[in-house]
């Protein structure tokens, strides 16, 4: 006698006839608790009830049950027993086996892009980190330089190609977003780091993948430094 196949959790305790919540609405619910809590706008060790955001979002609490799934296959949340779903803790120790991960996948991202795509194609990044983000720096506009960041990683990563390294990297800037947020007001980080991005950018400009790749990771180890000597300022 044959066996029906099992039922998922978040199918298992979805209420009889209710209906099957649609995947980009689960999807849009778990882009936006994302970025809250990659923003600190859930902090660590917070509590997200089920209740509050399933008349926010004006969905079932099976819906953010669903969407609480997805964000603790992340590692962004975790499910405790008898008290819900909380916002997970990163440690220190946490955060230096994220950033030596991250610059050999963020070297990779550089190396793939530089020859995937057309040197001439970066030239206007080259003109916007040579112009605008040194403004930027220059008058501690760092929302405005966080910005410029954010679409040199966009472009990066799309010009990889490479869903698989794009979702691990994903994965790693959510858990270190207010990190860098934080060490990019550390002294003389915002200018170094500005440096360090020119740099990458002269050499994705030149088509040289193999120097893209290690000045990036230079930018990754520099970064990490900087965490190391301020830890007890950004955590």
């Amino acid at each position: 006698m044959s066996r029906s196949p099992a039922a998922s959790p978040a199918t298992a305790v979805r209420a009889p006839g209710e209906r099957t919540p649609a995947p980009n609405r689960i999807q849009e619910i778990v882009d936006a608790l994302r970025q809250r809590i990659a923003q600190q706008h859930a902090a660590p060790g917070s509590k997200l009830l089920e209740q509050d955001l399933a008349e926010e979002f004006g969905v079932p609490r099976a819906t953010i049950r669903e969407a609480f799934s997805a964000l603790e296959q992340r590692g962004l949340i975790e499910r405790i027993p008898n008290r819900g779903a909380i916002v997970s803790r990163v440690d220190m120790a946490q955060v230096f086996h994220l950033y030596d991960t991250r610059e050999v996948l963020e070297g990779l991202c550089a190396r793939l892009a530089t020859q995937n795509a057309a040197p001439e194609s970066w030239a206007d990044l080259v003109e916007l980190f040579g112009g605008p983000m040194v403004e930027h720096v220059a008058r501690a506009d760092f929302d405005s330089f966080i910005a410029g960041y954010e679409l040199f990683r966009r472009r990066m990563t799309t010009a990889a190609a490479n869903p698989v390294l794009a979702g691990m990297l994903d994965s790693i800037y959510e858990k270190t977003q207010v990190l860098i947020r934080r060490t990019l007001i550390l002294p003389g980080r915002a200018s170094v780091g500005l440096q360090e991005h020119q740099a990458v950018l002269a050499a994705m400009r030149a088509g040289d993948a193999e120097a893209a790749e290690n000045l990036r990771r230079a930018n990754m180890r520099s970064a990490k430094q900087y965490l190391a000597r301020y830890q007890a300022y950004v955590l």
